[in-house]
């Protein structure tokens, strides 16, 4: 099998079309349709099903794709343990992470990765999670930066980079606020029950985020009031600033943020920010100083506040 002639089909199944595929690849419709035509006789069956412009895999074409795909990952992965065997410093890196916190990370990184693997090409991503944890299953992303509940993840190998708490805040004004602990001084333990007497502004249902913070909505017995959902952590501290509701968020996007008032949970609801990749996948050099410098980057944006507890 012929490992340029595979990548061809590959990217042809994956995206539906010949028109598509070639735009990737880089190349002619017509010189990837006669790729594939050339293909298909030499095996003596066709890989794909056409109709009315686009391509669905036949039973030969799955079978095909599959032992394409495990051979082409067997050839990077095999070009990466060249690569460290040499110490050449070169090859590519994918890697992908959340929005907003996960792009501050990658700029605050890449600098100083760029500094000792300037030969190696690193292709990064702003994915979702559940997008993320896709691409790992194949050979698609080498690393996915990902942060949830602590939880086995089948097939994931899982390098904790971080702990971090969620907070809830308030506006200023609000009355609970008079509660808060002064700034400075640490932060003041609300029982989870108090969440019944506040309207809020959370991220979207769909971000991991919620799975962190839907139970403790459940521990208080309640649902949550909200007024709005949003996709940024940003806009829901800037829905607290005005006044509008109340938020529960990382630990992270409030550090710094004075014109509002933080409060811990009694619960001490938490998530684990970690460097994710397929079980079995070899990890280059390049790869693991990242994870290196990335968690240095979690650690020190990602610590616990201390705690002040409130009498109820």
């Amino acid at each position: 099998m012929d490992v340029k002639q595979m990548l061809y089909i590959v990217t042809i199944a994956k995206e539906g079309g010949i028109s598509r595929a070639a735009a990737k690849l880089f190349i002619t419709q017509s010189a990837l349709d006669q790729q594939l035509l050339k293909l298909e006789h030499e095996l003596g069956t066709p890989l794909f099903c056409r109709s009315r412009g686009s391509l669905s895999l036949t039973e030969a074409g799955r079978v095909y794709v599959d032992y394409a795909e495990k051979m082409l990952a067997m050839k990077n992965e095999a070009y990466r343990v060249i690569h460290d065997i040499a110490d050449q410093r070169r090859g590519t890196l994918a890697l992908a992470f959340a929005p907003e916190r996960g792009m501050e990370m990658f700029m605050d990184v890449y600098p100083r990765f760029y500094r000792d693997y300037p030969q190696v090409k690193v292709v990064p991503r702003e994915l979702s999670v559940h997008r993320q944890l896709e691409l790992l299953a194949g050979d698609a992303l080498d690393l996915g930066f990902i942060p949830r509940r602590e939880e086995y993840l089948p097939g994931i190998n899982q390098v904790a980079l971080c702990r971090e708490e969620f907070l809830l805040i308030t506006p200023l004004d609000h009355p609970l606020a008079a509660q808060a602990a002064p700034p400075g001084e640490p932060l003041t333990v609300l029982d989870v029950s108090r969440l019944r007497e506040l309207t809020f502004c959370l991220i979207y249902r769909q971000s991991t985020q919620r799975e962190v913070i839907d139970p403790l909505f459940d521990a208080a017995g309640c649902k949550a009031n909200l007024f709005l959902e949003t996709g940024s952590n940003r806009a829901n501290i800037s829905m607290v600033r005005r006044g509008l509701s109340c938020s529960i968020l990382p630990a992270h996007y409030v550090r710094g943020v004075e014109d509002v008032a933080r409060f811990r949970l009694s619960t001490c609801p938490t998530w684990t920010v970690s460097a994710c990749c397929r079980r079995g996948h070899y990890l280059s050099q390049a790869a693991r100083h990242f994870i290196q410098l990335a968690g240095e980057y979690f650690q020190s944006a990602g610590t616990a506040p201390a705690e002040k507890e409130l009498s109820q």
